[in-house]
Order: C-alpha cells, then sequence, then structure tokens
C-alpha cells in the first residue's frame, strides 16, 4: 500500500515539474519532538549534529550539507547535479529515512560502504534506471540505525518536509540558504554563488 501511494505521489510530482519528495508521500506519520531550528542557524547546527559522508574536495572551505533518502529519485538527481562540483566544493551526504522501509537499510549500506561515493553513483543509477537501487541487509548495527534516525529528527526539526533539503552558505555572502528539492548543476552552481 506504501509503495502504491509512493508511487502515485511521486507520479503526481512530476506531473507538477517538482523536484522533491515530501513526507506526506510517505505518510510517515511521526511529528517532530524537538523544538525548530532557527533559520539563521541552520548551518551551524547541521554541521554540528548530520552524520554521512563526504564527497568532493576534502578541503574546499566550502562544504553544502544534503539531507537525503535513498529512494527519493529527486535525491538522485541532486547527486548527478553534483557530481561536477566536487572539484570544488565538499558535499556531506547524510542519510534520513522518510520514504519506505527500503530507505534505512540502504541509507546505512552507503554509510558503511568502504568507498561510499562509488556505492552512491551506482545505487542512485540503479534508482534512476527504475531498479530500486542497491540491495542493503535489514540487520543494520544500533549506531548507524541511530545515527539516520537523528538525521531524520534533524529534518523535521529544520521545518523540512521534502528531500532533498539542501543547507549551505552562499559563497559570496555568506548567508545560510537552504532549499528543498534538486537542480540542475548550473542551478546548483548558481544557488551556492560559486563563479562558473
Amino acid at each position: 500500500m506504501i509503495t502504491r501511494r509512493l508511487s502515485l505521489a511521486l507520479l503526481a510530482t512530476s506531473a507538477l515539474g517538482l523536484m522533491a519528495c515530501s513526507k506526506e508521500d510517505a505518510a510517515s506519520g511521526q511529528p517532530a519532538a524537538a523544538a525548530p531550528i532557527d533559520p539563521a542557524q541552520a548551518y551551524d547546527t547541521v554541521s554540528r549534529e548530520a552524520k554521512g559522508f563526504t564527497a568532493g574536495a576534502m578541503m574546499s572551505a566550502h562544504t553544502v550539507y544534503v539531507l537525503f533518502d535513498p529512494q527519493c529519485p529527486h535525491c538522485s538527481h541532486l547527486w548527478e547535479s553534483s557530481l561536477p562540483l566536487q572539484t570544488k566544493v565538499k558535499f556531506v551526504w547524510a542519510p534520513v529515512a522518510i520514504i519506505g522501509p527500503k530507505s534505512l537499510p540502504q541509507g546505512a549500506a552507503l554509510m558503511q560502504a568502504a568507498n561510499p561515493v562509488e556505492t552512491m553513483t551506482a545505487h542512485e543509477k540503479s534508482l534512476l534506471a527504475g531498479q530500486g537501487g542497491m540491495s542493503a541487509s535489514a540487520s543494520i548495527p544500533a549506531e548507524v540505525e541511530a545515527t539516520i534516525k537523528a538525521n531524520t529528527a534533524l529534518l523535521d526539526r529544520l521545518g523540512a518536509d521534502s528531500v532533498p533539503f539542501i543547507v549551505a552558505r552562499h559563497a559570496g555572502s555568506g548567508q545560510v540558504i537552504t532549499r528543498a528539492g534538486s537542480m540542475d548543476t548550473a542551478g546548483l552552481s548558481s544557488w551556492l554563488g560559486m563563479q562558473p
């Protein structure tokens, strides 16, 4: 039933041209328990609390945080859009579990992968090809499950109702910027305030 609702919701989302998967699409049913995060504090809070894997320029002073669900096709598109920017920007991809039963195991597999960037690339290609992404064990270490649940709670505290959810500082102004949804490479670069 969840799969059918998710499929219908994703179809409706695609028809509307939106570029994000919402919690309502997956009928998560869990209200946020903690106090919301002030938007001006979003970057500092996410940099402190979000746990994930790093992709891109490890020594870059420009760090972009992406909260994503491994079952979200819009997150897959954002991953592909981010690849050309990974020579200039450090991305931290923090998995959440809001879409369905595969989200948590796939997020855990990505967090534990020997090469998460390579694993994520293969996973996203599989997801975009309609193959459901990588196979993942339902046996998840408690600390990894707790990390993904904490990332999901962080997404709630940010007031986000869809993924991907991006938190960054604008390269030009230094202002904290947040956005739900995917973009193409040029749009992402421009939104981040990066020089062409």
